[in-house]
């Protein structure tokens, strides 16, 4: 035989036990009242002439009562289970073993433990629910709109999303005509645009972000004129084995890293990643121009290395670099390049981006130090979203830096002959007005610089010059003057976020002959080689002027 359990009212099986009982009693109940209700209606109710044997029973009329009195006491009984003890605090403690998972520790002590007496009440609640919102880390730089920046994608969302993979697809084709009529098409000085009168397919790329718990990575190809014209200003390849510029050539950017949940957040990544220094970004679709003036075409677009991204607030990035060098696949000597990036938006109006870089990167001479600063001011001015002009913005940029150091045969300032000096100063400034709803908009900017040593000057591909092979036709030594400048005319249609159609003109000038003439930049019959070296009987056409006219159709999915 069993032995009987004697349950506490004040356990759950106790208070189970008393609601089994009062749903059994509540049917008895229930069919009793029914049977009653029945007993008076006309068609079955008793005259007063009917026999006392049919009057509704004094039993169950007793048996009704004790039932209501029993129930009635089950009910007290379960109500003072239910008060909590006199003893209960307001905010009970959580052991540090039973915090739920993922709560901080604050918010684990002030919230009830799940095995408490009683549940909160909705002003006991409020205090613990306020404090988790305030404490919600907030995605860095959302608090506003910054689609109106240069060198940021003007899209808003992607069609092509999962929790683990972001895709991405970005198309680049343009058809450029140079007034200058180069009978080899070929266009020199700049890393942008490179063949014209040609429709020509600067990028395909594809790839994506992949982002799985705090476990981050992208990839983005570059297939096209990118993938020949960007690996030939690197001149790191030539030290050393394995081909560098082969093995990187279809790759735009390619890393993985891990994001800490730290501060407003930290990424640590390897790989190639983008620069931005210059303030525009390496895809067209992102910035105003597609010409963009030398202080962004002629510095870096990306570095091969390790970043560290830090957000000590949604407003405010500071991201260390240690990297191969300045826009290179491998070192130049054995120190590797450092940097800063520091960006800072306060508000939805303003941003404010400075980077600044300490490298060895002249290949051979170790001794040569460089150093660079990027900086740059970005100010929306206007926003109006119900007028036809319904935003205005601007942008400048300011660059500095030189290189120097012992056996360098450079100095920043006061060069001699023997020890010319050798830096580099720029500026570009653009304007920008959107119309109707940001469906169309115009630019108008440009800039200019002075480079002596032509440390940073774009080689122009005579002869298939590359940055390894030079060319005795346009030289890069130390005392090398070179000053440029540049002007533009950007006008944009946007019948989408993913598509823009852009129509441009471009004004480009130099003190020394540079760009393309009407005989080209090819030997007659094609390149002889080795590439980039002195072909007897030719002479290649440079000009210190260019004007050209740019359509681009350019897709960002």
């Amino acid at each position: 035989m069993k032995e009987q359990r004697i349950l506490s009212p004040n356990s759950p099986e106790g208070r189970a036990s008393m609601l089994k009982r009062l749903s059994y009693r509540g049917w008895q109940i229930s069919f009793c009242v029914v049977g009653l209700a029945l007993w008076q209606t006309p068609g079955f109710a008793q005259t007063a002439g009917e026999s006392p044997g049919q009057q509704v029973s004094e039993s169950i009329l007793q048996e009704l009562q004790s039932m209501k009195k029993r129930i009635e006491q089950l009910e007290a009984e379960l109500k003072k289970s239910r008060q909590p003890p006199a003893i209960a605090s307001a905010e009970p403690t959580t052991p540090e073993n039973s915090r739920p998972v993922n709560v901080p520790p604050a918010e684990a002590a002030a919230s009830p433990s799940p095995a408490g007496p009683f549940q909160a009440t909705p002003s006991q609640a409020a205090p613990s629910q306020a404090a988790r919102a305030e404490k919600k880390k907030v995605e860095p730089f959302s608090f506003a709109d910054f689609t109106w920046l240069t060198g940021n994608s003007r899209t808003t969302e992607s069609p092509m999303e999962n929790k683990v993979f972001t895709a991405e697809l970005r198309v680049d084709t343009n058809f450029t005509k140079d007034f200058n009529h180069p009978q080899d098409d070929t266009i020199s000085g700049s890393s942008e645009i490179f063949r014209s009168n040609e429709v020509q397919l600067t990028q395909f790329g594809i790839g994506g972000d992949f982002h799985w718990e705090n476990v981050r990575g992208r990839l983005m190809t570059q297939f096209g004129l990118y993938s020949q014209t960007t690996p030939r200003n690197d001149a790191s390849p030539g030290r050393g084995q394995w081909n560098l510029d082969n093995a990187y050539r279809y790759i735009s950017e390619a890393y993985g890293g891990y994001h800490f949940d730290k501060m407003n957040g930290i990424n640590v990544d390897a790989g190639i990643f983008m620069s931005y220094i210059g303030l525009f970004s390496y895809y067209q679709f992102d910035n105003w121009t597609y010409q963009p003036s030398y202080v962004s075409s002629n510095t870096p677009w990306f570095f091969n290395g390790v970043r560290i991204q830090i957000f000590p607030s949604e407003k405010l990035k500071i991201e260390p670099w240690i990297v191969n060098g300045w826009q290179s696949y491998g070192k130049f000597n054995k120190a590797p390049g450092v940097g800063l990036q520091v960006l800072w938006r306060p508000n939805g109006w303003l941003s404010v981006l400075s980077n600044n870089y300490w490298g060895t990167d002249a290949l051979g001479i170790p001794g040569r130090k460089r150093i660079h600063t990027d900086d740059s001011v970005q100010i929306k001015y206007y926003d109006q979203p119900s007028r036809f002009l319904d935003k205005a913005a601007m942008t400048v940029t300011l660059d500095a830096g030189c290189e120097f150091g012992t056996n360098s045969g450079v100095s920043c300032s006061g060069g001699t002959p023997a020890k010319p000096s050798q830096y580099f100063l720029g500026f570009m400034t653009y304007q920008r007005f959107w119309f109707h709803k940001d469906l169309f908009a115009v630019t108008l900017g440009g800039g200019a610089i002075n480079n002596p040593g032509r440390y940073l000057v774009l080689l122009p591909p005579i002869n298939g010059a590359t940055a390894f092979s030079g060319t005795p036709y346009f030289t890069e030594n130390p005392g090398d003057k070179y000053k440029a400048w540049d002007a533009s005319a950007t006008f944009d249609y946007m019948p989408r976020q993913y598509l823009t159609w852009r129509f441009e003109y471009n004004h480009r000038a130099s003190n020394v002959p540079y760009f393309s003439g009407a005989g080209g930049v090819t030997p007659p019959g094609g390149n002889v080689l080795p590439l980039g070296s002195f072909v007897p009987g030719f002479t290649p056409d440079l000009r210190k002027r260019e004007n050209r006219i740019t359509i681009a159709i350019l897709v960002k999915l």
